[in-house]
């Protein structure tokens, strides 16, 4: 059953203000697209119009934090992360404000944007900050496990969310943790990890590939980095492969590669967008062209195990 991420973002967020008067919305003039508006239509007064100035509406925020109150900050991923990243470094993080952050329209699929409005950095960027921890849910459900784990840990938190309206409910444990990983598939040969919008693709190449034993990881928090489960995994197997929709540097693919190399050293491979800012398309035209389209993942799985595995 195909569940939106967003919609169920706005409507728990929703929910959540309206049982607590503390929890409080605050938008960057997107809210029809990031369903943050759902907040301003079944509230009375826990949504605030902040417009379109990132930086001052993360200031308000870490205000009204200092005060008790959990705000929660919603723009596109790209917007919030780049234009406002010193006030959440300085008014957020070093002060460990209970300040969600939420990323919407995160990395390629954001519907004929283009280049502007891609985030294929913003993993990178929030979790090189102290105090802040970064969650990327796989579907609709777990998205909705990870807020009320949000709403009862009282720190900084950056939530990345996905457009996408493909990807159906398909992830059956809803404990949610924060920083822990799951593991949905168990293999001897390969280990594929992946987190956010990737697992469900990740998850359907896997199921065309025969003659491979392939385990599956998704780690739905990329800080803190659930180690234990990851080097678990790794051992049993001779090639790890990383899936994201972000740059290959900095995110999924670099935290993993650390952690091997420093504790189990074993050949690593990385899918997702290379060094370059990708176009304007529709969202199978450019999950196809950074090869990152079902298809796509289940050819580059196979080679890398042809080339030097099988």
């Amino acid at each position: 059953m195909l569940l939106s991420v967003r919609d169920q973002f706005g409507k728990h967020l929703a929910q959540l203000a309206n049982e607590d008067s503390k929890v409080l919305a605050l938008d960057g003039d997107l809210g029809n697209s990031t369903r943050l508006d759902t907040v301003e239509k079944e509230t009375k007064d826990s949504f605030l119009q902040m417009g379109i100035a990132e930086q001052n509406m993360v200031g308000v925020a870490a205000g009204l934090a200092s005060v008790g109150l959990q705000p929660w900050v919603c723009s596109f991923a790209t917007f919030l992360t780049k234009r406002a990243f010193d006030q959440i470094v300085v008014s957020v993080a070093q002060t460990n404000f209970d300040v969600k952050l939420v990323g919407s329209y995160s990395g390629l699929l954001t519907s004929n944007t283009g280049k502007t409005h891609h985030a294929l950095d913003d993993l990178a960027m929030m979790s090189t900050i102290p105090n802040m921890t970064v969650l990327a849910p796989g579907d609709a459900n777990e998205t909705v496990a990870a807020m009320n784990a949000m709403y009862q840990t009282k720190r900084p938190i950056y939530l990345r969310l996905t457009r996408d309206e493909t990807i159906p409910a398909f992830l059956t444990n809803l404990d949610f943790e924060i920083g822990k990983g799951k593991t949905l598939r168990e293999g001897t040969d390969i280990l594929v990890v992946s987190t956010g919008s990737m697992t469900y693709r990740v998850s359907e190449a896997i199921e065309k590939i025969n003659g491979v034993s392939i385990a599956h990881q998704h780690f739905p928090t990329i800080k803190p980095f659930d180690k234990e489960l990851l080097l678990e995994g790794a051992k049993a197997v001779h090639l790890v492969i990383t899936v994201e929709e972000h740059y290959i540097r900095g995110g999924l693919g670099s935290i993993v590669s650390e952690i091997l190399s420093e504790h189990l050293p074993k050949k690593v491979y990385r899918i997702g967008v290379s060094d370059a800012f990708s176009g304007c398309g529709t969202d199978d035209e450019l999950l196809e062209a950074h090869g990152l389209s079902i298809g796509k993942i289940k050819e580059q799985i196979i080679k890398k195990w042809n080339e030097g595995f099988k």
